[in-house]
């Protein structure tokens, strides 16, 4: 294997160990829940999600999920639960 692709792969290894190097801008993903397949997107600092109750609440357990998954590369303003738990006060 050439040197400098080898070079690339430890680095890319140090550098997963480290998320707060990227950042996520927008993203869509497919979430397997209990019972279906729902699509997961964020954009522009807000989550969605295909699910139903999201549909009322705006807020969902995939769309908790995928933040806490991904919680080093979002940014701090997208805390769907510290804002719940503010709101229940």
């Amino acid at each position: 294997m050439h040197s400098s692709l080898i070079g690339k792969i430890e680095k890319a290894r140090r550098y997963a160990q480290e998320p707060d190097r990227g950042s996520i801008a927008q993203l869509s993903a497919t979430f397997r829940g209990e019972n279906d397949e729902h699509t997961v997107s964020y954009q522009d600092g807000r989550w969605s999600c295909s699910c139903e109750f999201f549909t009322g609440w705006n807020v969902c357990c995939h769309t908790m999920a995928m933040e806490r998954m991904l919680a080093a590369m979002l940014p701090h303003s997208a805390g769907q639960e510290a804002e719940l738990m503010a709101g229940a006060r």
